[in-house]
């Protein structure tokens, strides 16, 4: 099974903790060279989705939390014509887990993964965030609002996270180590889909990002 991934140097660590038998590739050209292709940093380049309108027989899997799959088609003026495209969890820590959280929008055969190297398989709906990212990264945001009104330092509320609710990861361990840019544009990303107040960025998260761009 011929397997091509691109992505940050992070990502590509991140998933060369559950496969080392893939090539790691720098651009979509010999997309149809791999019987799977993965880009891990589609979300943060949706414009290459023109790349992926003739997928011909690769299974190909897509980094779209921040971006729903349909959406970035219909952006681009790209009709589904049998298009081999999944959506998966492209973010670092989630990439690594045992198993990967997947969209299928267009219901294609996913009898391939099973080759990805990943343990189980979590088909999710098509929708910005995901499921997994939802969930933690507003924990994360309401573990800044509580840092920001003085009631806890991080430390404290990483153990009380981990303590009260066997997390095997505090919200602030898990924003640093998923990169607090990434949750920063998941959460954006998120709350402009949904409008929902407890996605709205907290403004002391904000702050750490913006003095994280200017360092």
């Amino acid at each position: 099974m011929r397997i091509g991934v691109m992505g940050t140097a992070q990502q590509l660590a991140s998933y060369r903790k559950i496969n080392t038998a893939f090539t790691e590739v720098q651009d979509t050209n010999s997309l149809q060279n791999y019987d799977i292709f993965i880009d891990l940093n589609f979300d943060q380049n949706p414009h290459r989705i023109t790349e992926f309108q003739n997928t011909g027989t690769t299974l190909t899997l897509l980094g779209a939390v921040n971006i729903q799959l349909e959406n970035a088609m219909a952006q681009a003026g790209i009709k589904y014509q049998g298009q081999k495209i999944l959506g998966i969890n492209n973010i670092p820590t989630f990439i690594e887990r045992s198993s990967l959280e997947y969209s299928n929008p267009f219901e294609i055969d996913i009898s391939d993964l099973e080759f990805l190297g990943y343990e189980a398989l979590e088909q999710v709906d098509s929708r910005v965030g995901m499921v997994s990212p939802r969930i933690i990264f507003m924990i994360i945001n309401e573990a800044y609002y509580t840092l920001q009104e003085g009631t806890a330092t991080k430390a404290d509320i990483d153990t009380a996270m981990k303590l009260g609710t066997a997390y095997p990861k505090g919200p602030f361990e898990w924003a640093n180590e998923a990169g607090l840019g990434c949750v920063y544009r998941t959460l954006e990303a998120i709350y402009k889909d949904t409008h929902e107040e407890r996605y709205k960025i907290c403004p002391l998260l904000k702050t750490e990002y913006l003095k994280q761009l200017i360092k």
